[in-house]
């Protein structure tokens, strides 16, 4: 494990959670890293990306206006803050990075990160 993704947890309908991708060491300032969820019986979905370098950013339509994905170079973490919290959102959010990144978005992945598990219920 070369990232390591934490911040899951229950949340009601309408609440906020915030997601944190933490690492690689090097070269964090030149990559892209991109936040991707799978839910029981469903493919995986690419949810949001950002380039470290250019701070490019993407959001998938389905959590467009209520997710932001930032970074904090100093700390070599990316955040994903959910708002507006739907049932649907509930999956197992995980991140990869990786160094060749097109639209913010890197489209090989040398970095992994083990899986957080967000649950979006009443």
């Amino acid at each position: 494990v070369q990232l390591q993704a934490s911040g899951g947890g229950l949340v009601q309908p309408g609440g906020s959670l915030r997601l944190s991708c933490t690492g690689p060491g090097s070269p964090f300032d030149h990559i892209g890293i991109g936040w991707f969820r799978q839910a029981p019986g469903k493919e995986r979905e690419r949810v949001s990306c950002l380039s470290t370098s250019s701070s490019t950013t993407y959001y998938a339509p389905s959590v467009k206006g209520r997710f932001t994905i930032s970074v904090d170079n100093a700390k070599k973490t990316v955040y994903l803050q959910m708002n507006n919290l739907k049932p649907e959102d509930t999956a197992v959010y995980h991140c990869a990075a990786g160094t060749v990144v097109v639209g913010g978005c890197p489209v090989t992945y040398n970095y992994r990160g083990q899986g957080t598990l967000v649950t979006v219920s009443s």
